[in-house]
């Protein structure tokens, strides 16, 4: 992991593409300005990882789905 200091209003380029700059910092707070493609999809973690779960219980109803037809050809 790469660990920089900004102070408010610098700026850090990634790739590129994505621009992010340091817009305020509140106590214990600080307020980050991002500039991305739109196909670069920006996510807080916390976030990501809720449509990471939704994602995997999804594809788990979706195989279950998939056994009760499964169960179906094996009836009369």
């Amino acid at each position: 992991m790469l660990v920089l200091t900004r102070k408010i209003n610098e700026t850090l380029i990634i790739d590129n593409q994505i621009k992010i700059t340091v817009a305020a910092v509140e106590g214990d707070k600080v307020k980050l300005a991002i500039d991305a493609p739109k196909n670069i999809p920006v996510l807080r973690q916390e976030i990501f990882e809720a449509v990471k779960e939704a994602n995997e219980a999804a594809v788990n109803v979706m195989m279950d789905l998939e056994g009760l037809s499964q169960l179906k050809d094996l009836l009369p």
